[in-house]
């Protein structure tokens, strides 16, 4: 079986951990949000780990295509949904870190991080009147449910038809 490069391996893998530390970050936020206890660093952190991913899946793009991709297993309605559902999350990943970017410059948060001043960051419910904050939450709703289908597949795959699909996302090489 025909497996994805060594760097693409790695760029998904990297990925998989930069949202689950984003995903802590951005939840950690927006308790201190509510809590009126955030802080710049906690803004910058997640920010900084958004703009990672952001970077990380343009150059996986990139990768794919000087790279190329395995075959498809098949053509069957389901194998349609999973392409489906790996296009669906490369544009959750483009558009996630971008609604953030869309929130900080639409809301106080810019203020407080330009100058440097975290009083003036948002409070509890700082964010209600902020549309791309809202885009930002459904993207994150939308991606949780683009991942969770992405892991059922890559389960069927490995335990159900047992084909080894799942090695092809895998450092160690086949000979």
């Amino acid at each position: 079986m025909t497996q994805y490069s060594k760097r693409m391996v790695i760029a998904h893998w990297l990925t998989l951990v930069l949202l689950v530390v984003a995903w802590f970050l951005g939840d950690d936020l927006a308790d201190a949000t509510d809590d009126s206890k955030a802080t710049l660093a906690g803004y910058i952190m997640h920010m900084s780990v958004g703009g990672a991913i952001l970077l990380l899946t343009l150059v996986r793009l990139f990768f794919r295509s000087k790279d190329g991709t395995p075959a498809p297993m098949g053509v069957t309605a389901l194998d349609k949904v999973a392409r489906g559902v790996h296009h669906l999350l490369y544009t959750v990943l483009i558009l996630l870190p971008l609604s953030g970017v869309v929130t900080v410059i639409t809301s106080d948060t810019g203020k407080a991080l330009l100058s440097g001043d975290a009083g003036l960051l948002p409070k509890e419910h700082g964010y209600d009147k902020v549309f791309a904050h809202e885009v930002h939450e459904t993207l994150i709703t939308a991606l949780i449910l683009l991942v969770a289908l992405h892991i059922l597949g890559a389960i069927k795959h490995q335990f159900i038809s047992k084909d080894g699909l799942m090695s092809r996302m895998s450092l160690r090489r086949k000979d």
